[in-house]
């Protein structure tokens, strides 16, 4: 087994593979930032220089992409178990803050290996990409000694333990000290939450790009119990399809966040009858339901907001105030009745008899300022 006598490449095991000599060798595939900020690296090409990479011990932020290779060849030359204390000091005086790396076949020894070692470094911010992740992973390192990162990107990950990855994974961080969390395009979104120990400092989730979840996945998605810290919960393009809907899982997974993204995603405004008793968080402050499709205000909604954006939708009439709940800041830009042709004086009149806002040939059809509501000209008392 090789002692890796040099940290980086010990950092690359993950990507690292025997790629020959070339007398025309092709043009180094990282590229360095002229400040020394940003490494990136494309070994896509048939002779790559892993060499090449070295020059990324001096960015702040490293991308990584290994070209699809399966790197299987290096349990033969690296040793993922060796014990990295012998030069903690070296990887300590790493300068990379953010590390992506992504696109290839990676034995869970090895990925587990670099993070492994990456617990001696500064490290803040981890993504994973295009990976699949192979074979049985080695015994976890001690709770204390983990990976404290305090963002985790995963997208277009697999792992050959399926939905137990995440729980494999966390063993190999400090989830004491992860706030961000975003999965996207997941092979599994159904985590063995028995497995998964809580994430205590964990304030944003992100499920966004997972059409499959749905409203039935996201109650298994959301582990009970294991969030209790969470504020911010993005679920765009994931497969919802009522707010209502969503609200029920949210109260059966026991998750009341603050914020919550909804858009980007084919709702229907009119909610089953299961779920017209569903209550709200009442922590629940922010609503985004923008590039929905939605061509009237769903019914559901919570009754107090301070943000609430409708942006984007199919609307073809202002909302009327009875529509809407009580909302400091509402956004209604992009829907169809908001385009450049000016309504006639008499449907503005017949609008306002009718209780409806009267409709705006502007854009920017509503502004918040210092907690008032200004849903269109002359509609002003919403508190």
């Amino acid at each position: 087994m090789e002692p890796a006598p040099c940290l980086w490449l010990l950092l690359l095991s993950l990507l690292r593979v025997s790629a020959g000599t070339s007398q025309s060798p092709p043009p180094e595939p990282c590229e360095l930032d002229d400040e020394d900020i940003r490494c990136a690296c494309n070994f896509s090409g048939p002779q790559p220089d892993w060499s090449s990479a070295l020059q990324c011990t001096a960015a702040v932020e490293v991308e990584i992409r290994a070209g699809g290779r399966s790197l299987e060849p290096l349990l033969k030359r690296v040793d993922p178990e060796a014990d990295p204390r012998g030069y903690a000091d070296l990887v300590r005086g790493l300068r990379v803050r953010r590390l992506a790396l992504g696109a290839a076949r990676v034995p869970a020894p090895l990925l587990l290996g670099a993070l492994r070692v990456l617990a001696y470094s500064r490290l803040r911010e981890l993504t994973l990409a295009d990976l699949e992740v192979t074979g049985t992973p080695p015994p976890p390192p001690p709770p204390a000694s983990g990976l404290g990162i305090f963002t985790l990107r995963l997208r277009n990950v697999s792992w050959a333990a399926g939905g137990a990855g995440l729980a494999q994974l966390q063993q190999w961080l400090q989830p004491s000290l992860l706030k961000v969390l975003s999965i996207a395009q997941a092979h599994s979104l159904a985590f063995a939450c028995k497995r998964i120990r809580s994430f205590p400092a964990l304030t944003t989730l992100d499920l966004s790009d997972n059409p499959g979840l749905g409203e039935r996945g996201l109650v298994g998605a959301l582990c009970p119990h294991k969030f209790p810290a969470l504020q911010d919960l993005a679920l765009r393009n994931a497969g919802m399809e009522t707010p209502s809907g969503v609200c029920a899982a949210l109260a059966k997974a026991g998750v009341p966040p603050h914020s919550l993204d909804l858009s980007h995603n084919s709702l229907r405004a009119i909610a089953s009858a299961g779920d017209l008793q569903c209550v709200w968080p009442g922590a629940l402050n922010s609503l985004n339901l923008s590039f929905s499709g939605l061509e009237q205000v769903p019914q559901g909604l919570p009754a107090k907001l301070n943000v609430l954006d409708l942006s984007y939708n199919r609307l073809n009439r202002a909302p009327r105030l009875d529509e809407l709940p009580k909302v400091g800041n509402l956004s209604l830009e992009g829907n169809p009745f908001l385009l450049p042709e000016a309504p006639r004086p008499q449907e503005n009149a017949m609008n306002s008899e009718a209780g409806m806002a009267p409709a705006c040939a502007r854009s920017h059809l509503a502004v918040g300022m210092s907690g008032t509501l200004a849903v269109l000209q002359g509609v002003r008392g919403f508190a």
